[in-house]
């Protein structure tokens, strides 16, 4: 199939059902995602279409989020190389704060091993992960439930978090901007973020390579309201410089060129 013959088809499916998503797309046409990544790119130039992370809606409309299960498949490897990078800074003993993100929820099944963890989630999958870990502290946040995400969100949850402190706070983002920083897509999921961040000793954003240079609806945070950024393909010298400039160490997974 030629690729204006494939982007065609793309279009129609957006037209009938509002969203595409990478993932499956790339096996629905046999080829790459980044292949798929072009081809909304050129659908959002000639203004047919808005990309968001992991997929594209039609232009003007809503970009309701890609449900937690659609993430998980997202760039599956580079999560788990974070991950793993990142179960090497936490030790017994440690009480951490995880968010409801994709990649949070590779680092809770990466550090299973580790002994009298305190873990405080919004995540209802991470709940379920860690139902089997015998001689740790799981604590939920409560709150309203946001199905298509898997999380717990609002008033009651921020409420929770704020009443605790911990060794590490670990979240994600659906976007970073060297301008506006650490951005997600709606003002409750940036809200229990933002408290976990501010509830934490050491601040860790955890973010693939994908999300650099997307600008999301609302900011989580700026480069100061972090101190450790984990990510899973080297940066660009002007990225690395800009969190240099806030003081934030940045965590490199083992598998650099």
């Amino acid at each position: 199939m030629l690729a204006a013959e494939r982007r065609n088809e793309i279009l129609a499916l957006l037209k009938e059902e509002g969203r595409v998503i990478v993932a499956d797309l790339s096996k629905k046409y046999d080829v790459t995602e980044e292949t798929i990544r072009r081809d909304l790119e050129k659908l959002e130039n000639d203004g047919f279409a808005e990309r968001t992370y992991g997929g594209a809606v039609v232009k003007g409309s809503e970009k309701d989020e890609i449900p937690f299960l659609v993430r998980k498949r997202e760039n599956v490897d580079a999560k788990m190389r974070i991950a793993t990078a990142l179960s090497a800074t936490i030790h017994d003993g440690d009480r951490i704060m995880l968010d409801a993100s994709t990649t949070a929820l590779f680092v809770a099944k990466q550090i299973k091993d580790k002994k009298n963890i305190t873990v405080i989630t919004n995540s209802i999958e991470i709940l379920l992960e860690l139902s089997d870990v015998q001689d740790w502290k799981v604590l939920s946040t409560g709150g309203s439930l946001k199905g298509r995400a898997l999380s717990l969100l609002g008033y009651q949850a921020e409420r929770m978090v704020d009443g605790f402190f911990v060794d590490k706070a670990i979240i994600s983002c659906k976007g970073v901007d060297l301008q506006k920083g650490f951005t997600d897509s709606n003002e409750l999921d940036a809200g229990i973020k933002k408290q976990m961040l501010n509830s934490a000793t050491k601040r860790i954003m955890a973010v693939d390579n994908a999300k650099f240079n997307h600008l999301s609806f609302t900011q989580v945070v700026d480069f100061s309201g972090i101190d450790v950024l984990a990510t899973d393909k080297k940066l660009t010298p002007e990225w690395e410089a800009r969190l240099r400039q806030s003081d934030v160490e940045i965590i490199y997974t083992d598998e650099q060129e």
